[in-house]
């Protein structure tokens, strides 16, 4: 996992760096299989674990494990992602890092817990052990993250200022916090901050002039912190193991019914018709995943105008799965020639999982490369709709379409 972890965050950087996406040939972010073998309709249903160990919050680094006793903390201990942030206080980027980190962790306060841990570089900044003592002074009034907060969003005002001017200033801003100033000022200089800089000027001497912040998700480091733009996908990845299956899924279709599905989007219902008489394998699976919810408030990751729309991923990453795979049921009389297909998506033979897409045009290329379990009946015009959308580029502050729920209907 440690090596999949590592492609993910390098893939995530990469991405960050494009300007646009270019429209791609199939559904992208993985690579398409040049040949795919056709599985019988009738075929034995099948699947096989696709399970993997997610990164665990308390993994095992080359620093020390988060302490609830010598840390500071902000969420629970049970998220499902820790971010353990190195910085100094007069560290521009650490300060740009930490404001994210705690909008996100805002945003998702179950599933994000973040740590800061002192890192002074004396040589590099002049109030590298000042701010230092001045948050854990803060931290011996129940105030830290207070400290911490205000020291990064008015770095640009007392960045320059000579250590003495800042010692006035900083006495100030903890008045500002409600803080006691006269033990604020004894505390700057007690034994248990004396201590909190020593650990801390240890750590950065054992490590050196590292480029901070130095950020460790869940255990490994993260050499490039604007991987951060992609933190809340990192966030429901890692979450995702709760929600997968351990089994099979069991057969749930009545082949003498037909099979009806309704899709509710964010721009409206879109009506699917099932072909379980062909690919009952595949509309089973799908059959399933609907009535146990996996589909429910699950974005459309990538839309390609013109092209397709690829949604059923619950971690909107486009790498999630339910727990398992299922076998390929590739027909030779269904074809991609036309809009309104719906089709599994896989990253190879037999890697059929959760996610599906449905043509907007006739697709050839897919032939023989994908299943096609439905096709759209009623509300194909609406997908049209969708903005341009790709799971690591996309326009800031633009959110993505969202499938609501599936609703099943069998006659």
């Amino acid at each position: 996992m440690r090596k999949l972890f590592f492609w993910l965050c390098g893939l995530l950087i990469l991405l960050t760096s494009c300007a646009t996406p270019a429209a791609p040939p199939a559904p992208t972010g993985t690579p398409v299989p040049l040949s795919q073998p056709q599985v019988s309709p009738t075929a034995e249903r099948l699947c096989v674990d696709a399970r993997q160990p997610t990164p665990a919050a308390a993994q095992a680094s080359l620093f020390p494990p988060v302490s609830e006793t010598q840390d500071v903390i902000r969420g629970q201990p049970d998220a499902a992602v820790t971010v353990v942030m190195y910085g100094d206080f007069q560290c521009a980027d650490c300060a740009r890092i930490a404001a994210a980190l705690e909008q996100i962790r805002v945003k998702y306060p179950a599933e994000l817990r973040v740590v800061y841990r002192h890192y002074p570089l004396v040589t590099r900044y002049d109030k590298a052990l000042l701010t230092l003592q001045s948050a854990e002074a803060a931290r011996l009034q129940g105030k830290f993250w207070e400290m911490h907060d205000l020291l990064f969003a008015r770095q640009s005002q007392w960045s320059a200022m000579p250590p003495e001017e800042f010692r006035l200033w900083v006495r100030t801003q903890a008045s500002t916090l409600a803080l006691d100033t006269a033990q604020f000022e004894r505390d700057l200089n007690s034994d248990a901050v004396r201590d909190a800089v020593v650990r801390a000027t240890q750590t950065s001497q054992q490590f050196g002039q590292l480029p901070l912040p130095l950020l460790l998700i869940n255990g490994e480091i993260i050499k490039n912190p604007y991987v951060l733009v992609n933190l809340e996908q990192l966030i429901h990845l890692y979450a995702l193991p709760a929600r997968q299956f351990s089994t099979c899924p069991p057969f749930v279709l009545d082949l003498q019914k037909s099979y009806t599905a309704t899709l509710q989007t964010s721009q409206g219902a879109v009506r699917l018709r099932l072909f379980p008489e062909k690919t009952p394998n595949t509309v089973n699976n799908f059959v399933f995943l609907a009535e146990q919810g996996w589909y429910d408030n699950v974005p459309f990751h990538q839309v390609v105008p013109g092209s397709l729309v690829i949604t059923g991923d619950p971690s909107g990453t486009g790498m999630g799965n339910p727990g398992y795979f299922i076998p390929d049921e590739i027909l030779p009389t269904l074809k991609f020639d036309r809009a309104g297909l719906v089709a599994m998506f896989n990253v190879g033979p037999g890697s059929n999982g959760s996610q599906f897409f449905i043509t907007l045009a006739p697709r050839p290329d897919f032939d023989g490369r994908y299943t096609i379990f439905g096709e759209v009946i009623e509300g194909l015009a609406l997908l049209n709709r969708f903005a341009a959308r790709n799971f690591g580029l996309n326009v800031e502050g633009q959110a993505a379409e969202m499938l609501i729920t599936v609703e099943i209907e069998a006659r």
